[in-house]
């Protein structure tokens, strides 16, 4: 197992509980953890300790959300992202993943910015009446990133946060579309050979402060107010967004 020190355990702290805080319901804060995991080792190989860690942070908040749900949704961007994971395994090799994160933070600094300024003033935006083929393609985006860098976040809000669901209905809606497109990613890291004994040995000392940060989200997403709740997830899209731009240039 390649040296580990001590860069690797303050970035594996940070980014497991940002992302049990975004699966525990801050959608956003999530997509933060594989940038900060890969600032202390190699990309792919902080891709495969984390994906574990996912699904099991995916179980609490799927359970928590579980009556929470819009059908329509997920019947829409489940299929899309299942083509698009098995697209991002298949162009892995020939697609630049500096090139992918880099297009989708310009896309979401620029989604972002534009819904906060419609809803400037507490104005609330016209819910999205895009068809749902639009949603698929979405969906598939949103496989494509989440294969590549676990970066699947954006593009679902890009479609769904327009249509303005109830906050805990979209917490849920999310909860489930990213619990399956985890699972979905598992033969594939299997088929890359990610699955190694050091990668999971450091998943499963990852895996406690994970399940304690996503209760913390769940308890605390729940005293947001739901007013405020689509203001901070755009304002943590645009900062996603400068991260992922970032990451891309530099």
């Amino acid at each position: 197992m390649p040296h580990i020190d001590i860069t690797y355990y303050v970035c594996a702290f940070i980014a497991v509980v940002l992302s049990g805080l975004g699966k525990g319901g801050f959608s956003g804060l999530g997509a933060l953890s594989m940038p900060i995991l890969a600032l202390a080792i190699d990309p792919v190989r902080a891709a495969a300790i984390f994906l574990p860690i996912l699904i099991v942070q995916d179980a609490v908040s799927v359970w928590a959300f579980r009556h929470n749900l819009d059908r329509y949704v997920l019947m829409i961007m489940v299929p899309g992202m299942a083509i698009g994971v098995v697209v991002g395994y298949l162009f892995a090799a020939q697609v630049s993943a500096n090139a992918v994160l880099g297009a989708l933070g310009l896309i979401s600094i620029i989604f972002g910015l534009h819904r906060l300024w419609l809803e400037r003033g507490k104005s609330i935006a016209l819910p999205s009446d895009s068809p749902g083929w639009v949603g698929m393609l979405f969906g598939v985006a949103s496989g494509f990133t989440s294969q590549i860098a676990h970066a699947g976040a954006p593009p679902f809000q890009m479609w769904v946060l327009p249509r303005r669901l109830p906050r805990d209905i979209l917490i849920g809606t999310s909860a489930v579309s990213f619990a399956i497109m985890n699972w979905l990613k598992v033969p594939a890291y299997a088929a890359l050979g990610q699955f190694t004994r050091p990668n999971l040995t450091a998943t499963a000392i990852l895996v406690p402060i994970a399940l304690l940060s996503t209760f913390a989200g769940v308890k605390l997403v729940r005293k947001v107010d739901p007013e405020r709740f689509y203001t901070l997830i755009y304002v943590l899209m645009v900062l996603l967004g400068v991260k992922l731009a970032t990451d891309a240039i530099f």
